[in-house]
């Protein structure tokens, strides 16, 4: 059995005025992003929308000294960006579709991922998403460790760091096994 996890495609992290944008690389996967869920979606596969959430002014949060705020809670840039926010309204209401808050990169920590994966009997997953370097890396680096079988959509996968997103992508190849689809 296999799952979709899409990452962070919201519109602080896709957006053109994002506050943590990875602007036009975030933008060009779009059609290839929305094309994956599509077809998870329809074939009924799991989908998982991990989406990073932070709280205003959260003094404890430690990507608070590294980036500027992101995806606070209840701003239009936490919103799924583009066509994908249609596909997620529409399909929501799917026993099949599954919404995850997460605080940290990974969209394995803190969060009860792990458990709805293994109570379907998922063994591979699929990823998508952004930052190829960031949150999609910890998410596969977390689902390596928790022994899935991973599979990364290449035109479906973006960062704001063009040397990260490729050494992400050697990285998920070399050293976590995973399957690339271009």
């Amino acid at each position: 059995m296999k799952a979709l996890i899409s990452i962070d495609y919201t519109n602080d992290f896709v957006a053109t005025d994002g506050t943590l944008t990875t602007g036009h690389a975030g933008q060009a996967i779009e059609d290839s992003l929305v094309e994956v869920t599509k077809l998870f979606t329809e074939n009924k596969d799991f989908v998982v929308y991990a989406i990073d959430r932070h709280d205003q002014n959260d003094p404890y949060h430690p990507e608070n000294s590294l980036f500027p705020p992101h995806n606070i809670a209840g701003t239009i840039g936490r919103n799924l960006y583009g066509e994908l926010a249609n596909i997620y309204e529409k399909s929501r209401e799917q026993a099949n579709v599954y919404w995850i808050d997460k605080r940290h990169y990974s969209a394995f920590s803190g969060t009860d991922l792990d458990i709805r994966l293994r109570e379907r009997a998922i063994t591979e997953i699929h990823l998508v998403g952004v930052c190829t370097d960031i949150c999609v890396l910890h998410t596969a680096v977390d689902a390596y460790n928790l022994g899935y079988k991973i599979v990364i959509h290449k035109n479906a996968v973006a960062s704001f760091d063009p040397v990260g997103h490729e050494w992400a992508l050697r990285h998920f190849k070399q050293t976590l096994g995973a399957q690339i689809i271009e």
